[in-house]
């Protein structure tokens, strides 16, 4: 049994697949097997950016051990731009 994509490895057959569909010259069956291999790979990364999420709001703790949950700003704190 093979080992499952990482998220990096599933974005960049991602991106394959939708070079290989924008060109358009692939057989519509071909197409509709690309098509469908996508979809599973968007559904895989969406599950694993759900669990990243959780495991964040986990290790996010508020003073008394519950968890906090914030807005991701992509900036670090206290940097005031």
């Amino acid at each position: 049994m093979t080992e499952p994509m990482s998220f990096e490895q599933s974005i960049a057959r991602l991106e394959e697949i939708v070079g290989a569909l924008e060109k358009g010259d692939a057989k519509l069956a071909d197409s509709l097997r690309l098509y469908e291999e996508g979809t599973k790979l968007v559904a895989a990364c969406e599950t694993m950016l759900d669990e990243a999420e959780q495991k964040v709001i986990k290790l996010t703790k508020g003073a008394d051990g519950a968890p906090v949950e914030s807005a991701f700003t992509g900036e670090a704190e206290g940097n005031g731009r």
